[in-house]
């Protein structure tokens, strides 16, 4: 009976450490005699619990973001566990085991879990590798980050446990474990795709390499990321790959960020390539994933491209430059967008650390160029390559990725082979991207690529709309009318459409960070962290991040005081009615020079408390809103109601007036033009020439703004004369050879009238532009074939002619 009444509580003390709801349910007496088994391993105790219990059942699943065989290493994943309705769970474990590891020690745990919702989810105290619950209650889903391990760690299984009333359900197998392994940077793609029709698909390119993120020796002026190129290939082209080297294109974006013979490469190719992807520079390189936000932050949205993968070039490819950098890049290679079930990749999210290139050997951001003289393999880059490096860490951790990738399919087309059927999602999704795809735009109008969509007009749950714009660039045919310019389509705030799948739980502001400068105009900044991710394992969509303009001291002179930010307000004096408010700052260091601070250190303001005795307010119903305050770009509207009480009844706080900002078309962007170049030197050694001047377009007109004015002006110019004689004998040589030109008609063809006397060989082609950028120069020559005795010799000479090429900006 006694061994009996031990194995119970030994039963009861593993239900505890596998969950804090387990152990409510239970009051038991520990044996004294069973303490000594307590300490006999490091987590064990939990994985013998998990494997002593019944198996689980599928209305309980185990989901990593994304959904991967593999995980890149030090990448971040949103690991969620989730109860199919209507089961519910009271409490959880997870954990991460490297492949055949039993749990008995420190190092049979591998990578690192972070608790989103400290209110949800917490570190378990005896073994800390592992999450549980908060507190017991009923709940059906809760989400945690992990961080895979660094490279080399081999297989991982993420293993959950479920407390379900009394049970205790676990799966060596099935929906409660994950089991990833590795993915081998030098894994070769699929040889071949079965795959039928063709795909398209749209790369959006996010760089995430910021002084927050990445603050030892960050460039805060010159951080960008270079222009994008890649393509869409077969497996005979590799465009780049851990372990190779570097091709002259490669060298040329790893040093100096320029694409241009990394696309002649590429376009060499022929048929191994099937699209070629270009994608525009990022000032500055920190681009936030709020697409919303980092349209306002950086005036455009995050570069992105459209491309198309058939069966034997199902492959994607692409690089940028991390700069300032020695030879520092980003990118996927071969990415194999085919799948097993012989169908087209559904979308594609990958969080990028950058490589080497293995052409120069600097250390640092701005470090001076170091060409290698014998060449190294392209390799990623580690935490402990040197202790200079920006992303050095003295213990090996995983460097913090710098970029995010998102690959998406927005069409298919051609007959499809899938062997896993459609879902309705991808049918409609193809079909809703063909009929937007169909253009009945005639071939005689030219114009530019549509605009991305405005905001929508209403920040409610009530219909709006939103617009986009296209310019006319050319009218062929005017009997051909060309269609419109702008296009509408209805819209309503965020959350309240139909397909937003859910949105974002977010926590409150922390409070503002101190101010950056103690005197002077600074900057600070708040944040705040999403409590709760979509169900749909989509990504946020509000920002976390908020800044503002400070200004703790407005002086910085001897004779000025340092003093402290404000405090809080203090709470209002009157509970009800109107009270006053304080707040306080201290001295915080006199002035130099021993005069007296005249700074205010005590502000004392009005404040509102509800009334007294409140009398409910009676109101008209809202005005409609009125027109837009601004003819174009961003505004506000307002919108009315009236009191319809007495005013003698007591006066009512409700609001009478509401204001909401409004989107109308974007404002017209006149052309924007550099200076003019100096005047080149005259085309002519002697004689009439003309001399030429250029300028470089350094902004194209947007939404019908000015157009760009000529880029090349030109003038007359003479050096010298060419012919010293008298002007009348020039003139009657002139009439002498104007009656011999009428007499002959035999061998004259090539004589013209601005070379008489003279037979004059074709115009040669032009020389190559002296410049590849910037406005150059190109001349062509044309020379004396033969000259008849009645020549002149200033009008029979070889002449040269000379003009502007290659003007577009660098």
């Amino acid at each position: 009976m006694g061994s009996h009444l031990g194995l119970q509580s030994r039963f009861i003390l593993l239900l505890c450490l596998i969950s804090i709801a387990a152990c409510n349910m239970f009051a038991f007496t520990e044996d004294p005699s069973e303490r000594a088994g307590k300490g006999d391993g490091y987590c064990s105790r939990i994985l013998r619990a998990q494997s002593n219990r019944k198996e689980g059942n599928s209305e309980f699943r185990l989901r990593v973001e994304g959904d991967p065989e593999s995980y890149q290493p030090g990448s971040t994943y949103r690991v969620t566990l989730i109860a199919s309705s209507p089961s519910y769970f009271r409490g959880f474990t997870l954990i991460a085991l490297k492949e055949g590891a039993e749990g008995d020690r420190e190092e049979d745990y591998t990578g690192n879990f972070q608790i989103i919702d400290e209110e949800e989810t917490q570190f378990m105290t005896n073994c800390p590798p592992a999450v549980t619950e908060s507190t017991p209650r009923r709940r059906t889903s809760i989400q945690v980050f992990w961080t895979a391990p660094p490279s080399g760690s081999g297989c991982v299984s993420i293993k959950a446990s479920i407390v379900q009333k009394r049970i205790i359900n676990f799966q060596d197998e099935g929906s409660l474990t994950k089991r990833m392994c590795e993915k081998d940077a030098t894994d070769k793609p699929l040889l071949s795709c079965c795959a039928c029709g063709t795909a398209k698909y749209r790369v959006t390119f996010y760089g995430n390499w910021s002084e927050k993120s990445h603050p030892k020796d960050y460039p805060r002026r010159a951080n960008h990321w270079s222009a994008i190129i890649g393509a869409s290939h077969s497996e005979k082209y590799v465009l780049w790959e851990y372990g190779g080297f570097a091709s002259d294109g490669i060298k040329q974006i790893a040093e100096l960020g320029s694409p241009v013979k990394m696309e002649e490469e590429i376009r060499q190719k022929g048929d191994d390539v099937l699209t070629v992807i270009k994608m525009k520079a990022q000032w500055p390189a920190w681009q936030p994933l709020n697409t919303s936000f980092s349209l306002s932050l950086s005036g455009g949205p995050p570069p992105s491209a459209e491309f198309s993968v058939d069966q034997s070039r199902h492959l994607m490819s692409f690089l940028t430059m991390l700069g300032p950098s020695p030879d520092w890049n980003v990118g996927l290679s071969a990415e194999d967008l085919c799948t097993k079930e012989c169908g087209w990749v559904q979308r594609v999210v990958q969080d990028l650390i950058p490589w080497d290139a293995g052409t120069d050997s600097g250390v640092t951001y701005e470090s001076p160029n170091k060409p290698i003289v014998t060449q190294d393999k392209i390799r990623p880059l580690t935490s402990l390559d040197h202790p200079q490096s920006p992303f050095y860490d003295p213990e090996g951790g995983a460097i913090t990725p710098v970029a995010r990738v998102i690959v998406e399919r927005i069409a298919r087309k051609g007959e499809q082979c899938n062997i896993v059927p459609d879902n309705v999602d991808d049918i409609v999704a193809d079909i809703a991207q063909e009929e937007k795809e169909e253009d009945d735009t005639p071939e005689t109008c030219i114009y530019s690529n549509w605009s991305p969509w405005s905001a929508c007009s209403s920040a409610t749950c009530e219909k709006g709309k939103r617009m986009r714009q296209r310019m006319l660039k050319a009218q062929l045919d005017l009997s051909v009318p060309c269609p419109h310019t702008q296009d509408f389509e209805p819209c309503m705030g965020p959350g309240c459409s139909d397909e937003d799948a859910s949105t974002c739980m977010l926590s409150e502001w922390i409070s503002w960070s101190p101010c950056s400068l103690t005197c002077g105009m600074g900057t600070r900044s708040r944040e705040r962290y999403v409590k709760q991710f979509p169900d749909d394992g989509s990504v946020c969509t509000q920002p976390t991040e908020d800044t503002e303009n400070c200004v703790v001291n407005e002086e910085c002179s001897p004779s000025s005081c340092l003093v402290t930010e404000w405090g809080e307000w203090d709470v209002c004096s009157a509970t009800c009615g109107l009270g006053m408010k304080r707040r306080e700052r201290m001295v915080k260091m006199p002035p130099a020079d021993g005069s007296i601070c005249g700074a205010e250190v005590l502000e004392v303001v009005k404040c509102m408390m509800p009334e007294c005795h409140t009398i409910p307010c009676m109101l008209t119903p809202w005005s409609d809103w009125s027109d837009c305050s601004v003819t174009c770009g961003k505004g506000s509207r307002t919108r009315q109601r009236m009191l319809k009480s007495s005013v003698e009844l007591g006066e009512c706080t409700e609001d009478l007036e509401q204001v909401e900002k409004c989107m109308l078309p974007e404002c017209p962007i006149d052309c924007v033009m550099s200076d003019w170049t100096e005047w080149s030197e005259c085309n002519k050694s002697c004689g009439k020439g003309h001399t030429i001047r250029t300028r470089m377009v350094k902004l194209e007109p947007q939404f019908g703004g000015d157009p760009c004015a000529e880029t090349i002006q030109r003038k007359k110019c003479k050096i010298r004369k060419c012919n010293r004689g008298q002007a009348n004998s020039d003139e009657k040589k002139r009439r002498k050879e104007q009656r011999e030109k009428r007499r002959s008609k035999q061998g004259r063809t090539e004589v013209t009238s601005e070379h008489p006397g003279c037979k004059m060989r074709p115009w040669s082609s032009w020389t190559e532009c002296t410049k590849l950028c910037g406005g150059g120069i190109q001349e062509r020559l044309m020379t004396v074939k033969q000259r008849f005795k009645t020549a002149q010799l200033s009008s029979c000479k070889d002449r040269k002619e000379i003009r502007a090429c290659n003007v577009h900006p660098c």
